[in-house]
């Protein structure tokens, strides 16, 4: 029989879901703010597989797939136990913020410490009261405002295990991206932990596509850690690896007309759109410096010389991911002017 799962004092039954609200800080008014979780605990052994989302606080997306695989895990059939946390930065979730109340990133704070700053404190709960109790983590982001994502993998893929959840989740593409300190990644790749990274569609914003390809890429990677059953429909993905990526950058202010859309396979020297002064008399076009696929763009028209505003990796073999991506769209029933 499986013991009870202990999680922050509180103990979760073989066979149970439980919500837990845990008090992370207070207000300006000290009302209690708390980080709501709930664990679902299985009858039967098996990994502790930890799913969080909205570290930024606009990222959205990750919200509603945390919710939605919820949905569609039975704990009387789980093996192992799921820990899925919908909302880590609280403070920039009510404040529709990427950050926390002193401007700090949460995803530069990690491991954290109890005497240090907001992010420090906020950092270092999450990982002495969650992370820390942990074998496998789905972490969720999205795009920064006004950027969007294809959906893609982040992943350090020297691990074997690491790289079969990036693998199995389903995305078409995946990076192999190095870990930057005070990352959650960076922390859990310290501990051991196997993490993979999943960013699709942009802050502030529900993108369909996004959701239902995450919540069926974390529902692929419980069925490889053998959490549950496998799907008798399954469809092998076959994801591309990028070898390198990088932001193609405006070089002059103005107004952005970007005819590239997510998913394009470019061509180097390709013109990807322009940028035009407000009347329209001066114009610089938008060049492709290597060969690649489009996996992030500008959604905001309004750009300032310097910034970024097209993410292109790069392929071995630029057409084979030209064709995962395809068959992406094609799985999940895309119409393609949604990219």
């Amino acid at each position: 029989m499986v013991a009870p799962f202990q999680l922050a004092g509180n103990q979760v039954e073989p066979g149970q879901r439980k919500i837990l609200q845990l008090a992370l800080a207070q207000l300006y008014t000290q009302t209690p703010l708390m980080m709501p979780l709930e664990v679902i605990h299985g009858k039967y052994p098996g990994p502790v597989l930890l799913i969080c989302a909205a570290i930024h606080g606009d990222e959205l997306n990750g919200i509603e797939i945390v919710n939605q695989v919820l949905a569609r895990v039975n704990p009387a059939r789980l093996k192992g136990t799921l820990i899925a946390v919908p909302v880590v930065n609280v403070f920039g979730f009510i404040n529709k913020s990427r950050y926390l109340p002193d401007r700090r990133d949460l995803n530069r704070c990690f491991p954290g410490s109890e005497k240090g700053s907001l992010g420090a404190r906020v950092a270092h709960f999450f990982v002495n009261n969650i992370v820390n109790s942990c074998t496998h983590i789905i972490d969720l982001h999205t795009g920064a405002i006004h950027r969007s994502n294809l959906p893609q993998i982040r992943a350090k893929l020297e691990c074997e295990t690491t790289f079969s959840m990036a693998e199995s989740f389903g995305a078409p593409v995946i990076l192999d991206a190095s870990i930057r300190d005070g990352s959650l990644r960076g922390v859990a790749e310290s501990r051991d932990i196997p993490v993979i990274l999943y960013e699709a569609g942009e802050a502030l914003r529900f993108d369909p596509v996004a959701i239902k390809a995450g919540t069926r890429g974390i529902l692929n990677v419980m069925r490889t850690l053998e959490m549950i059953k496998p799907s008798a429909t399954k469809v092998k993905m076959n994801p591309m690896i990028a070898k390198s990526s990088a932001w193609i950058r405006a070089e002059q202010d103005g107004l952005l007309h970007l005819t590239a859309r997510l998913g394009d396979r470019v061509s180097k020297g390709q013109c990807l759109g322009f940028i035009s002064a407000p009347l329209g008399a001066e114009t610089c076009e938008v060049i492709a410096p290597k060969n690649g696929i489009v996996i992030g763009c500008l959604t905001m028209p309004l750009v300032n010389e310097g910034d970024a505003v097209c993410h292109i990796a790069s392929f071995d073999a630029v057409k084979q991911a030209e064709i995962s991506v395809e068959r992406f769209v094609d799985e999940l029933d895309i119409h393609p002017q949604t990219f």
